[in-house]
C-alpha cells in the first residue's frame, strides 16, 4: 500500500496495529485491549484526515497510484460481457482511449474512457492516459455506432489532458476535440459521464458532454491542472496548492456551480481503499441515472442536453 504525504499518520497507526497483532500471535501476552485502542484511534484519525481534505489533497487522491482506472471499472461493472472495439478507421488504434460494448445488469452500453498505466511499461503503452486525435475520433466512431443501434453511452474520464505533442497537433487535436463536443451535444441516445480520476482541460471535455455528469468524491475537473496554472501565473510549480484552491476544481465546487449533476460518495480513504464498494456505488448510480433518461425521446434528450450546457455560466446580478 502506498501512502500520500498527508496519510503518514495513518501509516504509523497501521504499522503499530500490525506489530501489536504479531506480538499477540507470537507470545502469550494478551494484547486485545491495546489492539482495540489502536484500531479506535486509527478510525478517528482517518475520519479527521479525510473529512478536511484541501483541494490539492483531493488532486493527489485522484492521482493515487492504487486508484482504480477505466478498465478496472469496466471489468467490475461488465464482467466478461465487455467487447473492446479498436481504431478510428483513419490513422491507428489509440491505446490511451479505450471503448467497446458491455452489459451492466441487463442493459447494454457503449463504454468509452481514458486508460492510464499501472507501471512504467504500461504507462508508456497507454501514453499516461493522454489521447491523440485518433483516440477522440475512435471515441466518436463508437458513440455514432451506439446512436445507430439505440445503445446508451457511458464515458469514464481520467486524463491529465489530451496529448500536446507535435504529431497530435499535426493530425488536428483541437479539431478532433471540438468535433466530439459538437457531435455529443446532438447524439440521440442517453450519455452518462463519470469522472473517475483527473478531469483536465479539453482532454476531458472531448468525451465529457453528457445528459448527466457524475463525479466521484475525490476527483477534480478543471480547465487546467494546478501545476500548469501555477507555472503560468507564478512562473513556478511551487504555488500549485494555491492554484488548486483558486481553480474551484473539487466535486463540491463543481456541484455548487452546477457544472456536474451528482457526486458519488467514496469509501473512507478513497476509491482505492475499498474498490468493491466504489464499483457498487458507481454501478448503482449509473443504473439509476439510466432509468431517469431511458424513456425520453431523442428530441427531448438533445434539447435538454443543449439547454443544460447553455445555462452554464449564466450570471444573474
Amino acid at each position: 500500500m502506498e501512502y500520500l504525504e498527508f496519510e503518514l499518520p495513518i501509516k504509523e497507526l497501521e504499522e503499530q496495529l500490525e506489530k501489536c497483532q504479531v506480538i499477540g500471535e507470537e507470545s502469550d501476552v494478551d494484547v486485545t485491549e491495546t489492539c482495540k485502542q489502536i484500531e479506535k484511534k486509527l478510525v478517528a484519525t482517518k475520519k479527521e484526515i479525510y473529512k478536511n481534505l484541501t483541494p490539492w489533497q483531493r488532486v493527489q487522491m485522484s492521482r493515487h497510484p492504487n486508484r482504480p482506472y477505466t478498465l478496472d471499472y469496466i471489468k467490475a461493472l461488465c464482467g466478461d460481457s465487455f467487447l473492446e472495439l479498436h481504431g478510428d478507421r483513419n490513422v491507428k488504434d489509440d491505446k490511451a482511449m479505450i471503448g467497446g460494448l458491455g452489459k451492466i445488469g441487463d442493459q447494454s452500453f457503449m463504454i468509452v474512457g481514458q486508460q492510464k498505466g499501472y507501471n512504467t511499461k504500461t504507462r508508456q503503452y497507454r501514453n499516461f492516459g493522454m489521447a491523440n486525435p485518433e483516440g477522440y475520433r475512435k471515441a466518436l466512431r463508437l458513440m455514432k455506432s451506439a446512436e445507430k443501434f439505440g445503445i446508451p453511452v457511458i464515458t469514464l474520464i481520467d486524463t491529465p489532458g489530451a496529448y500536446p505533442g507535435l504529431e497530435a497537433e499535426e493530425r488536428g487535436q483541437g479539431e478532433a476535440i471540438a468535433r466530439n463536443i459538437l457531435e455529443m451535444t446532438r447524439l440521440k441516445v442517453p450519455i452518462i459521464t463519470v469522472i473517475i480520476g483527473e478531469g483536465a482541460s479539453g482532454g476531458a471535455l472531448g468525451i465529457g458532454v453528457g445528459d448527466r455528469v457524475l463525479m466521484l468524491e475525490n476527483t477534480w475537473y478543471s480547465v487546467i491542472s494546478p501545476e500548469s496554472c501555477s507555472s503560468i501565473l507564478w512562473r513556478s510549480w511551487e504555488y500549485k496548492e494555491q492554484a488548486a484552491d483558486a481553480l474551484k476544481l473539487t466535486a463540491k465546487d463543481m456541484k455548487r456551480l452546477k457544472l456536474v449533476d451528482e457526486i458519488i460518495k467514496e469509501p473512507l480513504g478513497g476509491a482505492h481503499n475499498d474498490r468493491e464498494k466504489t464499483y457498487l456505488a458507481v454501478r448503482d448510480t449509473i443504473l439509476k441515472t439510466h432509468d431517469e433518461l431511458k424513456n425520453l425521446s431523442p428530441k427531448d434528450l438533445v434539447s435538454n442536453r443543449m439547454e443544460k450546457y447553455l445555462e452554464m455560466g449564466v450570471f444573474k446580478g
